[in-house]
């Protein structure tokens, strides 16, 4: 995020709070707490006093994704100026199978819903272009959005997806940019998955 140029870094903690604290405690970085934690909308809504006020854009990273490039995080935010969306969503296409949620646009490529996996029809699974969690978004539009955010679903959480669907509601563009390298913005949650990454960092 710095290396992308970022005035202001806040990183929303919760599972081992203290110890990330003290890990990056001279790092620049505004913490706040997700407690309890109720999905990744509720995560980012808790960087909202923080962040109400700023007039620009706003890029959510997922703290998971360590191989991610300054270069990709330049390039979505110029791809979203350049459209002139309010929000925009990173995406890739990664080999199949995966569980990962699809991208579903309009004939114009515009985005107009992220479904997860387990939610998707036959015909969306077919869809290759999938969600990282990675956005960059208009900051006014996020916290009024985030606002509107309900957890009517499954897991009873406030999920950070549904902001597309808001904005489509509302005749708002939003956009996609494709990372072309899937492993580039992979989440890391499994050993399995920090040895592929460990893997690809020493063939780069």
């Amino acid at each position: 995020a710095k290396e992308a140029g970022a005035e202001k870094i806040v990183a929303v903690i919760g599972h081992q709070a203290d110890d990330v604290r003290k890990k990056f405690a001279n790092s620049g970085c505004i913490f706040v707490e997700q407690n309890p934690q109720l999905g990744t909308g509720h995560a980012v809504l808790q960087a909202k006093n923080i962040l109400a006020d700023y007039q620009g854009l706003t890029v959510i990273l997922c703290g998971d994704v360590p191989l991610l490039k300054a270069a990709t995080i330049k390039s979505l935010i110029d791809n979203h100026l350049t459209a002139k969306a309010v929000v925009s969503v990173l995406t890739t296409i990664p080999p199949p199978p995966h569980a990962y949620g699809r991208i579903v646009k309009d004939d114009k490529g515009n985005v107009l819903k992220i479904v997860e996996h387990k939610d998707a029809t036959e015909g969306e699974k077919k869809i290759g272009e999938i969600n990282t969690g990675i956005y960059c978004v208009d900051t006014k539009f996020l916290f009024y959005a985030l606002g509107k955010v309900t957890n009517n679903n499954q897991q009873k959480e406030y999920y950070l997806t549904d902001i597309v669907e808001i904005a489509c509601r509302e005749g708002q563009k939003v956009k996609s940019f494709i990372a072309s390298d899937y492993v580039e913005v992979m989440g890391i949650n499994t050993l399995e998955e920090l040895a592929r990454a460990e893997k690809y960092l020493q063939q780069k």
